[in-house]
C-alpha cells in the first residue's frame, strides 16, 4: 500500500508561501509547484502545521487584506 505523500508523518515537509501570503506544506521530495516559494528547510510534517498555525494567521490572500 503506497502512502499519501501529503499525509506521511515520517517524511519530511517544506513550508511553501506564494505571493498572496498563502501558506501549504509541500513533502520535500517533490519539486516545488511555480508561484509559490519555500520559507524553512525540511522538516517532520508536525512542525511544518505548527509553523504554519504560528505564521499565517490571516486566511485572506493578501490582495484583499485591508480593503474593509
Amino acid at each position: 500500500m503506497t502512502t499519501n505523500p501529503f499525509e506521511d508523518d515520517s517524511a519530511d515537509y517544506l513550508v511553501l508561501v506564494n505571493n498572496e501570503q498563502q501558506h501549504s506544506i509541500w513533502p520535500s521530495g517533490l519539486g516545488i509547484p511555480i508561484g509559490w516559494t519555500a520559507v524553512c528547510e525540511a522538516r517532520p510534517r508536525q512542525e511544518c502545521l505548527e509553523y504554519v498555525e504560528t505564521h499565517w494567521t490571516d486566511m485572506r490572500p493578501a490582495g484583499i487584506r485591508g480593503r474593509e
